[in-house]
């Protein structure tokens, strides 16, 4: 059972919401944010009793915490406080099963059926994941122009494709676009939800510092497996977390071959063995981007890929 908190002095909502198990979530932020921290700390320490709201009944009453002391509940951590995931899905029935599906995974889950309503509400407020579908509606590449849309407002915001087009030229150039990973609709509830904590773990990885035991040097490479980024030549590689994932399984051993099932695996992936090939073509021109002699994936006629070793 989760309460909201508010506060006695102020009579306003003080934003904090706590289960039973001690952690209070709060999605308040800056000064304003650790005031009223303050003040539902303060109820607490001074009688151990606080008004709330059942999140779910929304009806207000008094509880009390016993046996108070400080220390007693801790604050969530970022990335324990319920991140927001939009939907963009043309099809109600689709759309609300995962929707259904996401929220009991402890997401806060809005979802849009088509390009133009998504794209007013992300004017107000952009979400911290977005879950898009190509065609929305009478638009058959709406996708494709909302993940346009939202990579002008942020450059860092997760974005996955999940779709039903499964062709190889609708995947590259979703990823061309800017998404973060492309999916099909065949896909299992439990795979996505995984992909979904990936991408958060991700960024969540992004804004800790760089800690030295996570990296790997191959010559001119590097792979900060914490953070989850790719450099070379010291230049940033802008890689998808799949193709991180694959990167890192086969610079992890130079020389050493990596079967397509191999790489599948290590990237938490299940697909066919074209789609492994599709990946390794869009790593090797992400690094000839940056580096027209780059040669370094080396392919092993039916067995695999390799590191070679600069």
């Amino acid at each position: 059972m989760y309460l909201i908190v508010y506060s006695f002095v102020q009579q306003t909502l003080v934003g904090v919401c706590c289960n039973w198990d001690g952690v209070i979530k709060t999605t308040a932020s800056g000064n304003k944010g650790e005031q009223k921290r303050q003040t539902a700390e303060q109820l607490w320490q001074k009688n151990g009793n606080c008004l709330f709201a059942n999140a779910k009944t929304k009806k207000l009453g008094i509880v009390r915490i016993e046996n108070y002391r400080p220390g007693l509940f801790k604050w969530a951590s970022k990335a324990e406080r319920m991140k927001k995931i939009a939907i963009i899905e043309d099809e109600t029935a689709i759309r609300e099963n995962y929707m259904e599906m996401l929220s009991a995974q402890g997401y806060q889950v809005s979802g849009f059926c088509d390009r133009a309503t998504a794209e007013h509400a992300f004017q107000d407020a952009l979400p911290d994941l977005a879950i898009v579908d190509i065609g929305l509606g009478h638009e058959i590449d709406g996708g494709f122009l909302l993940c346009q849309t939202l990579r002008s407002l942020s450059k860092t915001l997760p974005i996955i494709f999940l779709t039903a087009r499964d062709s190889e030229i609708d995947t590259v150039c979703g990823l061309r676009m800017g998404a973060d990973d492309y999916l099909t609709k065949d896909i299992s509830m439990a795979h996505l939800a995984a992909r979904i904590g990936a991408l958060f773990r991700r960024m969540e990885a992004l804004e800790q510092p760089a800690d030295e035991t996570a990296l790997i040097n191959r010559g001119p490479l590097t792979l900060d497996t914490k953070r989850m980024q790719v450099f070379w030549q010291q230049q940033l590689v802008d890689l998808t977390v799949t193709e991180f994932w694959m990167l890192h399984s086969l610079a992890q051993r130079p020389g050493h071959v990596k079967s397509r099932n191999e790489l599948m695996s290590d990237a938490k992936i299940y697909v066919d063995d074209s789609t492994i090939t599709s990946h390794v073509k869009r790593i090797r021109k992400k690094f000839i981007a940056l580096d027209a002699g780059f040669d370094c994936i080396d392919t092993v006629y039916g067995m695999g890929y390799r590191w070679e070793q600069v």
